[in-house]
């Protein structure tokens, strides 16, 4: 579980493919900041881009780490293919705040940024979610961008998809990957976990009283 809350902004710096087709995945090289990597250890889960993988390999005096990504999960998420900043969050532990809202890790949907520009001292970000996310989204409900733990401002209904509002303070852009984005970019997004249980809770009950 993770809680949304980016821990470090870290780069892949190197991508191997694990096979010869298309079927096979890739192992990612993520550069980290120092010391970043003295309480992980093999196995340990990292939240890549909010995406969780398991830690493969450790060089902690290189401040590397690799991961091993399925073709599976780079067809269902983004940023992950290519060399560039990434956000990253290590696994919460038991005694850790909950200082965003319940992650697990696992990316619902692709969506793209349809505005960026900043508004006040803060920024405007608007992204389109897949229509089937719609259900899940919410006026101040929570949406994990890219790993990032964030509060829906506004909510709208277009023929493309579900466009959520989100106000960026300036400490978010400053600490995380999010003021790389630009209009178009794809990202990574989580609906809230309990937003997701109550929806199979009703349409589960729907089912059967039917």
């Amino acid at each position: 579980m993770f809680t949304g809350i980016i821990t470090a902004v870290g780069s892949i710096v190197a991508l191997e493919a694990l096979g010869g087709t298309t079927q096979f995945g890739k192992r990612l090289t993520i550069c980290c900041p120092a010391n970043y990597l003295a309480d992980v250890g093999l196995g340990d889960s990292i939240a890549l881009n909010g995406a969780c993988m398991t830690v493969t390999t450790l060089n902690p005096a290189a401040n590397t780490f690799t991961v091993d990504v399925s073709a599976e999960s780079l067809s269902k998420t983004a940023g992950l293919d290519a060399i560039g900043t990434i956000n990253l969050e290590k696994a919460m532990r038991a005694n850790d705040r909950l200082g965003g809202h319940l992650v697990s890790g696992h990316v619902d949907g692709i969506g793209h940024v349809s505005h960026f520009a900043q508004l006040g001292e803060s920024w405007d970000l608007r992204v389109v979610a897949p229509t089937d996310m719609a259900k899940y989204l919410a006026y101040k409900g929570s949406i994990t961008i890219n790993g990032v733990s964030l509060t829906v401002n506004r909510v709208l209904d277009i023929a493309q998809g579900c466009e959520v509002s989100i106000n960026l303070i300036p400490h978010t852009v400053e600490n995380t990957a999010l003021s790389r984005l630009a209009v178009g970019s794809s990202v990574n997004l989580e609906v809230d976990l309990i937003a997701r249980y109550v929806e199979r809770m009703l349409s589960h009950s729907n089912t059967v009283s039917s």
